[in-house]
């Protein structure tokens, strides 16, 4: 799991993150063009899951500047990206600091965000399942060809 050093806060790391670019940007679009700004990884070559998973979360008053005056929660979406391995990362140095690959409840534990943390903990389920949903629809294919 990568997580990396923000460099406005030294010692609060995360996963990437990020926000649309415009209220009608697709969602998974959003996802790839935050893994490619943030660390440089080519989505095209790597697999993107939505975990059709969002939650609704306070924005820490620190970041709050960012967003319309008044607007105090925020909506996360999660996704993934699945990597064959520990892939170069080349970081945005005004965004991060440093990164790392560790093993996902180390990078749960590392994340200053508690919904961050949530999601990766949850990495392995989310996985699992969809994995087996992977298998029962190639399986459906075969029997079908």
């Amino acid at each position: 799991m990568l997580v990396m050093e923000r460099a406005d806060h030294p010692g609060f790391w995360q996963s990437v993150t990020g926000s649309c670019d415009a209220l009608d940007e697709p969602l998974a679009e959003t996802a790839r063009r935050e893994v490619q700004e943030e660390t440089g990884i080519d989505t095209g070559r790597h697999h993107l899951i939505d975990w059709g998973h969002q939650i609704e979360y306070e924005i820490y008053p620190r970041w709050r500047h960012r967003y319309a005056p008044g607007v105090t929660r925020n909506t996360e979406h999660w996704f993934g990206l699945l990597v064959s391995g520990k892939v170069p990362v080349r970081l945005s140095p005004r965004e991060h600091l440093q990164a790392e690959w560790l093993p996902y409840e180390d990078a749960a534990a590392r994340c200053f965000s508690r919904s961050n943390g949530e999601a990766i903990l949850q990495l392995p389920e989310r996985l699992a399942a969809y994995t087996a949903h992977q298998a029962q629809q190639a399986a459906t294919a075969k029997d079908q060809a």
